[in-house]
């Protein structure tokens, strides 16, 4: 008798779910977007699964969630996922549907932006670099390799979410998908293909049937039923090009990214919590912090180029994933007080009232519901308001939520949580290094390529490194003067970008770096050269390829010219023809000198015979990992510009990149926010530490690697814990 109960319990439980599945349904009219027949007020935010570990994963989504969100937005990074053309990952820090799946665990919603075109301050923008060199190929417009490739990919993650029925018509968490993004300024750009280029996509999207809505980000012509949505530091005056879709703001950005050299921007939270209750009160129903946790460009993944290995980007939850204070409970506080106005928010238009010069109120009255949202717009000013027959002062540059139209549980300008202030506490220093000097390559070791004249350095690399040489031997005749007025020749180079080492004979001449405005940049400097041949070596350095503008795939990286040394008794030589032999990376990257094994390989110098402040230089050291589980952070402030591994993990690219004093301003709230302004750390370097995450270290005999392109001092670099303390004079 038991067994036949249970028996029938499986079967009743078997057919409440395929029914469940089966009436699963996510659509939307004007107001909101529509789950299994309920209209709602989504809260969304911005954490992106490569730039965060697996074992962190399950706090990030947890603390999402404590600080009121619906939503997991995240983009789906081609060139993690397919590195050479159908060779696919989904592993580690790209476990896809693990990340889903732990979203999902803990009651949350997901919003998948497929693309496959992310932007995201991305290497490449997300596209692989062998895409790059498809024949035929043009990127992000009416082109059938272009296009044949993107479907290829997208249809591949979609059928990986239906295999895992994780879209919310198989019971999963997927709500929404994005195909392309942000390319409405693109197709202005681009004209008629770009147009072409729009409709084949939605078209091809839609066709894939997962059974919830497709939007599209700053896509004014969006074709239906493809949404377009918003992005931007303020998006309340946005319309969707159709009256009956909902207003929508993918990207709410709550701070902005980081550049090496350029000063580090913050974004008040008074002024994100502002812009949300404006966008809300004008009849918005779904927002997405980006970022909500911006995390780690881990590796070589940081675009731009010069974007910083930190995407910290002043999110909610900070780069290690600890909340930032006030802004993670400020903006807690507003969800709450949006929440409690839903059933108001989704059933009516609002109606809009003066309350004075530059004071609105936004009724959304229904036969059961009464919410209200009261402004001040004047950034100076606090006012006093009557509404209601009840009395409200508004601080400048606020809004008020009453979600009984009468009772005022929140205003965006007055905080009710404490400030945070980070702590970075020393817990290793004084590393028992050793140095291994990266000689200068010669045009006689293997692996080397001569060709006639100077070739693009991506070209060459595919990218699986930032290093490339260009070598070239100038021959100086006994008959030739190159010493006039006391001066050597003067070498000229023109380069592409991004940085540049120079070498005659072995020996450092100088460096030169572009920036993120103009990556080209120049060396012109006079140079000791000998009678007979001198050995010029030029190493070229990426710093990650750029991620956004039309066309991206045609901008070049690398020494293109012209090169010539100007000085000599027979004119001035143009060496840019010249036959020039090429390698590829470093001898530390082909022998491995970042894992374990590797290091072994070679022989490193320690003690008071070890490298100091040299050039091209590995060093190594171990270590014991500190006890706690408090997230890790090492502080590189004493050296220059490289790279960093633990245990062959590559942490990314370091390179304080100081920041120029007068680049920073005034972070007031109070008024339209400029970002120009916001910035900070001026006179510092823009970035110091740099995340090392816990899942990665073992209990002792950790290796840390690091590689230094200009002569820093590793006897400085320490490791320490980050951690918050809340500011006690805040309340």
């Amino acid at each position: 008798m038991g067994v036949g109960i249970q028996t029938m319990w499986s079967i009743l439980l078997l057919f409440s779910c395929i029914f469940s599945a089966a009436s699963a349904s996510v659509s939307y009219d004007h107001k909101a977007i529509i789950i299994n027949g309920q209209k709602r007020i989504l809260i969304s935010g911005s954490i992106h699964y490569p730039r965060s570990t697996p074992e962190m994963w399950p706090d990030l989504i947890q603390k999402a969630k404590d600080g009121g969100l619906d939503v997991i937005q995240t983009y789906v990074f081609w060139n993690g996922h397919e590195p050479s053309p159908g060779n696919y990952y989904f592993e580690d820090r790209y476990d896809l549907v693990k990340f889903i799946k732990l979203v999902q665990q803990a009651g949350l919603f997901v919003n998948l932006r497929i693309g496959p075109y992310v932007c995201a301050e991305w290497n490449f923008g997300g596209f692989p670099v062998w895409l790059k060199y498809v024949p035929g190929i043009a990127f992000r417009t009416d082109n059938e390799p272009f296009k044949a490739a993107m479907q290829k990919f997208t249809e591949k993650i979609v059928s990986m979410m239906k295999a895992e029925k994780l879209f919310q018509t198989q019971g999963g968490p997927i709500i929404l998908s994005q195909i392309e993004n942000e390319f409405g300024p693109v197709e202005w750009e681009i004209g008629a293909p770009g147009k072409a280029y729009t409709k084949w996509a939605a078209q091809m999207a839609v066709g894939l049937d997962t059974g919830v809505p497709w939007i599209m980000c700053k896509q004014e012509d969006a074709p239906d039923p493809v949404i377009d949505t918003c992005n931007g530091f303020y998006c309340e005056n946005f319309k969707p090009n159709k009256d009956y879709k909902p207003k929508m703001w993918t990207e709410v950005w709550t701070g902005w990214y980081t550049e090496f050299g350029g000063a580090v921007p913050t974004r008040p939270a008074e002024d994100v919590a502002f812009s949300v209750a404006r966008f809300i009160q004008s009849g918005g129903s779904f927002l997405n912090y980006y970022m909500y946790h911006g995390g780690t460009n881990f590796g070589r993944t940081a675009g731009g180029p010069f974007m910083a290995t930190s995407y910290d980007y002043d999110a909610p939850l900070d780069e290690y994933g600890l909340p930032r204070e006030p802004k993670w409970g400020h903006l807690r506080d507003l969800h709450k007080a949006i929440k409690s106005c839903e059933s108001a928010l989704v059933s009516v238009d609002p109606s809009v009232t003066k309350l004075g010069s530059n004071q609105e109120a936004h009724v959304f009255k229904s036969e059961s519901d009464c919410a209200a949202f009261l402004a001040n717009y004047d950034a100076k000013y606090s006012v006093k308001v009557s509404f209601g027959g009840g009395q409200y002062d508004l601080p400048p540059w606020s809004i008020s939520i009453l979600p009984d139209c009468k009772t005022e549980v929140y205003n965006t300008a007055k905080v009710g949580s404490q400030s945070s202030q980070v702590q970075m506490t020393p817990v290793h220093s004084g590393f028992p290094w050793q140095s291994f000097i990266e000689e200068t390559t010669s045009s006689d070791e293997t692996d080397t390529t001569t060709l006639d004249g100077l070739y693009e350095q991506i070209n060459i690399t595919r990218d699986t490194t930032d290093y490339l040489w260009y070598m070239t031997d100038i021959t100086i005749g006994s008959d030739e003067a190159f010493l006039k007025n006391g001066k050597s020749p003067l070498l000229t180079i023109f380069s592409a970008g991004h940085a540049l080492n120079v070498f005659i004979n072995g020996q450092l001449s100088g460096t030169v770096y572009g920036s993120l405005e103009n990556p080209k940049l120049s060396f012109s400097q006079n140079v000791n050269l000998r009678s007979g041949i001198n050995k010029l070596a030029l190493l070229s350095i990426s710093v990650g390829l750029p991620n956004v503008g039309t066309h991206f795939e045609t901008w070049n990286a690398g020494v293109l010219g012209p090169i010539t040394l100007k000085g000599l008794n027979s004119g001035t030589w143009d060496m840019s023809g010249w036959k020039w032999t090429y390698k590829t990376g470093l001898k530390g990257e082909a022998l491995g000198l970042h894992t374990v094994t590797g290091s072994s390989s070679v022989e490193w110098v320690e003690g008071p015979s070890m490298a100091e402040k040299q050039p091209l230089t590995w060093y190594k050291a171990t270590f014991n990992a500190p006890p706690g589980d408090a997230p890790l952070s090492l502080d590189m402030g004493s050296m220059g510009k490289g790279q960093i591994w633990i245990n062959g993990q590559s942490v990314g690219r370091h390179w304080p990149g100081y920041i120029a004093r007068g680049s920073c301003g005034d972070c007031s709230y109070a008024g339209t926010y400029d970002d120009k302004k916001c910035r900070t750390h001026c006179g510092e370097p823009s970035q110091r530490w740099y995340h090392i995450p816990r899942s990665w270290l073992t209990p002792t005999g950790n290796l840390l690697v690091v590689f230094e392109e200009w002569g820093g001092d590793p006897s400085r670099i320490s490791l320490v814990e980050r951690g918050t303390a809340l500011d006690a004079k805040k309340l």
